[in-house]
């Protein structure tokens, strides 16, 4: 009998993202059957509203519930406005749910770095993700020191190339106290692109969320030793 590929549900907020995500899985695990779900309302929604309302909420849980009647064996919120909900669902479902940068945050705190440098394009970006940061230490680092620090690039959201993006992403950094990390989190998967050519400007690792995620689903749906076919995409 031949195993059937892993069901992956990615759902979407915007398209950009749902495309940096399906090549991070392509990339990192290839075996997956990937099934691309894409409310392109949700985050104008959520913005016109002033945030998350119980709306708002419900409708992503339906979401979820549609993927999930669906067969879905894991999945992925690639919009991080929407992580909260996903707290919830993992009450309602036993299948691996992960929010957008969970699990880059886990897999920095669960390296040996104690300086670890989240850098954004666009200023809600980086409050967003160091309080997600900050509040996975405890569980990850116990009481083992970290210090995060910050850089905002704006002009790395209209760069033409992800080797100009990485260029001001690498100088933002280095104009900080980000020039002395041992790690940088990109903290938006529109960054992702230049994550490679950061890292060898930089000379340290550095994570993307999409990529993350796709090699934590990977190892959650017991896939790490399995060929790297592709499945293809739904």
């Amino acid at each position: 009998m031949i195993d059937s590929p892993p069901l992956v549900a990615l759902i979407h907020a915007v398209p950009p993202g749902a495309l940096i995500a399906q090549e991070a899985f392509a990339k990192e695990f290839p075996q997956a059957t990937v099934w691309n779900l894409l409310d392109d309302r949700l985050l104008d929604d959520a913005r016109e509203a002033g945030g998350l309302t119980d709306p708002l909420r419900r409708r992503m849980l339906r979401l979820i519930e549609h993927v999930m009647d669906g067969g879905a064996e894991g999945l992925l919120l690639t919009c991080s406005s929407y992580g909260e909900v996903v707290d919830l669902a993992r009450s309602l479902w036993q299948v691996p749910i992960l929010k957008s940068d969970e699990a880059m945050f886990k897999a920095a705190l669960a390296g040996p770095y104690r300086r670890i440098a989240v850098v954004a394009s666009t200023p809600p970006a980086v409050p967003a993700a160091v309080a997600q940061l900050e509040a996975l230490v405890p569980a990850v680092r116990g009481h083992e020191p970290v210090e995060v620090v910050t850089a905002l690039s704006e002009p790395a959201a209209e760069a033409a190339t992800a080797t100009e993006m990485a260029a001001h992403l690498a100088a933002a950094l280095r104009a900080g106290p980000g020039a002395d990390a041992e790690v940088v989190l990109l903290a938006q998967y529109s960054l992702s692109p230049a994550r490679d050519e950061l890292s060898a400007l930089l000379g340290i690792p550095v994570l993307d969320g999409a990529g993350a995620a796709a090699r934590e689903l990977r190892h959650l749906l017991g896939q790490e030793h399995a060929p790297d076919t592709p499945a293809g995409a739904l």
